[in-house]
């Protein structure tokens, strides 16, 4: 047995290298799985650039055309139906803006093409020279009317106070019976400096019945007088107003209408755009200067003569000068009741010869206006 054992020991030693790599070699094979078990292997090595770029895309495919899909509705061409609900109103809303944006760049033009005329006061000097220029170059038929009267004049120059009282006393009388009364009335203040608020609230309606004031006026009187009093209105409130708020306020005042207040406007405060649309003598001005058949509604006359602005008040003097010339009376009263006042005023003189005390009361009835510009100087 020991022969045999050494027999098979004793060759191992001498065996041939070859066969010892080879050996070795395999055990090392064997025991590579365990190291590929036990450590990573070495990383690849880089992929070409071009291989890179075709290798990235898939890993981000899945994400990006989530991304495309949201947003490609609003941008790109997608179903036409939900673009045309989604977008509707969004493109109307731009067209209006553009649109408005188109009108306002329009107005704009035509605001720098005919410059605004900025009228001053009539009694400023060359105003009316300006006022003249303008009408004949607004409406031709004009031309004639400014070649053959001569420039009108606006040179009263009263506190509103005093001609708004001065309008009062005139009211439906003959010129020469109102001029009577005011005069006296004048002399009752003590001047035309004494004609204030507070004198005429200290005359009584006695008072005021003697120099022929009539009970009706004389309250119309002092309803002016007191709301001067009170602060309602003054003189100077009444200089700054414009013509809107200025009818507004006047027309508060007992006694004081529309026609009133377009006279005051255009004789007293020399306002430069006032078109008494309830005179009888401009109306019927404008009805012969364009030939209508019938006489033009109050409600007609601010569209008939806007081409007069901002002058209406000059084109109005030329109305009734134009009235005049045709032998047409120039107001209302003239018109429905001349004969009627001078039968009136001739019974009244009689009256007072035989009475001289009664006082002069002349306050026709079926409402009578007053004689156009007359009862303001004019």
């Amino acid at each position: 047995m020991s022969d045999r054992i050494q027999t098979h020991t004793e060759p191992q030693p001498h065996h041939d290298p070859a066969s010892s790599s080879t050996s070795a070699a395999a055990a090392a094979a064997a025991t590579a799985p365990e190291v590929t078990n036990a450590a990573p292997p070495p990383p690849p090595p880089p992929p070409p650039p071009p291989q890179q770029q075709s290798a990235s895309p898939p890993s981000k495919i899945p994400v990006r055309p989530q991304k495309i899909r949201k947003l490609s509705p609003e941008s790109s061409t997608p179903d036409p139906k939900p673009s045309a609900a989604g977008a509707g109103p969004k493109s109307k809303t731009a067209n209006a803006s553009s649109s408005k944006a188109s009108k306002n760049r329009i107005v704009a033009s035509r605001a720098l093409a005919v410059p605004r005329v900025v009228a001053r006061s009539l009694s400023c000097e060359g105003e009316v020279e300006a006022a003249v220029r303008h009408l004949r170059d607004a409406d031709p038929l004009l031309g004639p009317l400014i070649d053959v009267y001569p420039l009108p004049t606006f040179d009263i120059f009263l506190t509103p106070f005093h001609a708004l009282t001065k309008s009062i006393l005139y009211q439906q009388l003959a010129y020469k019976a109102g001029t009577s009364i005011y005069t006296r009335f004048l002399a009752l203040c003590g001047g035309d400096a004494g004609v204030l608020p507070e004198t005429v609230l200290a005359l009584d309606p006695h008072q005021l019945r003697q120099i022929g004031v009539s009970a009706r006026k004389a309250s119309y009187l002092h309803d002016l007088a007191r709301k001067y009093q009170n602060g309602i209105l003054s003189d100077s409130a009444i200089v700054n107003m414009d013509d809107k708020s200025l009818f507004t306020m006047l027309t508060m005042v007992n006694g004081i209408g529309s026609w009133s207040v377009h006279m005051f406007m255009i004789f007293s405060l020399h306002r430069p755009d006032v078109l008494p649309i309830n005179d009888l003598g401009v109306r019927k001005g404008v009805q012969h200067l364009y030939g209508l058949e019938e006489l033009p509604r109050p409600s007609q006359m601010d569209h008939m003569c806007d081409k007069w602005r901002p002058y209406r008040s000059v084109a109005s003097w030329y109305m009734w000068r134009f009235v005049e010339s045709k032998g047409a009376p120039t107001s209302a009263a003239a018109v429905a009741v001349s004969a009627s006042l001078q039968q009136q005023q001739q019974q009244v003189e009689e009256q007072q010869q035989h009475h001289p005390q009664q006082p002069q009361l002349l306050d026709p009835i079926n409402s009578i206006l007053n004689l156009g510009a007359y009862a303001w100087g004019q």
